[in-house]
C-alpha cells in the first residue's frame, strides 16, 4: 500500500498530504467512491455540508473496518450556517450524518464577507476544538485580508486554509502569508477541473517521466508543500492519483509548471461569493 507523507499542522496534529475529495459526488455514489479510495490506500477524506454526501462518507468509513485513529476526516460549515449558534448546530448535524464523535478538521467553507459573520463563526469552531470534537480547525477560501481580520479577533490561528490552487492559479502571495503564519495550504480543484492537463509544458514533463499529466500536477503540488485532495469516482483514476510517490520532478520541471500561472479561477471569487 502506498505510504502518504504527513504534514504537521500548527497545533501538532498530523494530516496526510494527499487525500480524497468528494465535491460534486452524489450521496448515492459517495459510499462506493470513498470505499474505493480507502481500499487504494487513502486515509484522508474531505467532504462538506453543502456537498450533501456526509452520510455517504460516513457509511463508507463505518464499513471499512479501518480504525478511527488511522482516518483523517474533514468537513466544512456552509455559508447559511454562519454565526456562533447556527455554526454550533450545523456542526452537530454534520457529525451525526458522518456517524462520528469527532472530526479531524473542521473548516469555515467561505468567508462570505457580505454576511460579516466569519469571526463569530470561527469562535464557535474554537469552542468545538476546545471540547475535543474537532482535532484541528481552519478555513477555506479565505484571502489575506480575511485571515488578518480573523487572527486579530480570535485566539487560534487556522491550522489550514483550503483554497482553489492549481498551475493556472498558484496563489503565491497567499501561500507566502500562510508560510509566515504557520497555516497549511490545502488545494481544492488541484487539476483545475482538467483544464491544465492538455498544456504542452505538463504533457512534456509527463512524457519524460512516463506518467500522466494529472500525476505531474499532483506531484507538483506535493513538492510545492501543498496538501492536495483530488476527486474521482473511477476506481482506476482513484488509484492513479495516489500513485505519485515513485517519481520526482526536477527543478526544471517545477519551473516549467510554475510558468503556467495565469491567475485564472475555475470557481467563485472569495471576495464576492456569499
Amino acid at each position: 500500500m502506498t505510504s502518504v507523507p504527513n504534514v504537521t499542522l500548527n497545533n501538532g496534529v498530523t494530516m496526510p498530504q494527499l487525500g480524497f475529495g468528494v465535491f460534486q459526488v452524489p450521496d448515492e455514489e459517495t459510499t462506493a467512491a470513498v470505499a474505493s479510495a480507502l481500499e487504494a490506500g487513502y486515509r484522508s477524506i474531505d467532504t462538506a455540508a453543502i456537498y450533501g454526501n456526509e452520510r455517504g462518507v460516513g457509511k463508507a468509513l463505518a464499513a471499512s473496518g479501518i480504525p478511527r485513529e488511522e482516518l483523517f476526516v474533514t468537513t466544512k460549515l456552509w455559508n447559511e450556517d454562519q454565526g456562533y449558534d447556527r455554526a454550533s448546530a450545523a456542526f452537530d448535524a454534520s457529525l451525526d450524518k458522518l456517524g462520528l464523535d469527532h472530526v479531524d478538521l473542521y473548516l469555515v467553507h467561505w468567508p462570505a464577507p457580505d454576511r460579516d459573520l466569519y469571526v463569530q463563526t470561527y469562535k464557535a469552531l474554537e469552542k468545538i476544538l476546545a471540547d475535543g470534537r474537532a482535532r484541528a480547525i481552519g478555513v477555506s477560501n479565505f484571502q489575506v485580508s480575511h485571515l488578518r481580520r480573523l487572527m486579530e479577533h480570535t485566539g487560534i490561528t487556522p491550522a489550514v486554509n483550503q483554497v482553489e490552487l492549481h498551475p493556472g492559479l498558484q496563489q503565491k502571495a497567499l501561500r507566502a502569508f500562510h508560510a509566515e503564519h504557520g497555516i497549511a495550504t490545502e488545494a481544492w480543484s488541484p487539476l483545475a477541473q482538467g483544464a491544465v492537463l492538455d498544456d504542452q509544458a505538463i504533457v512534456g514533463v509527463a512524457e519524460a517521466h512516463g506518467v500522466t499529466p494529472a500525476q505531474v500536477v499532483l506531484r507538483w503540488h506535493l513538492q510545492s508543500g501543498n496538501i492536495v485532495i483530488p476527486k474521482s469516482v473511477t476506481p482506476a483514476r482513484i488509484r492513479q492519483n495516489l500513485d505519485v510517490f515513485g517519481f520526482r520532478l526536477t527543478d526544471a520541471d517545477m519551473t516549467a509548471v510554475a510558468g503556467l500561472d495565469r491567475d485564472l479561477r475555475t470557481g467563485p471569487d472569495p471576495d464576492t461569493f456569499n
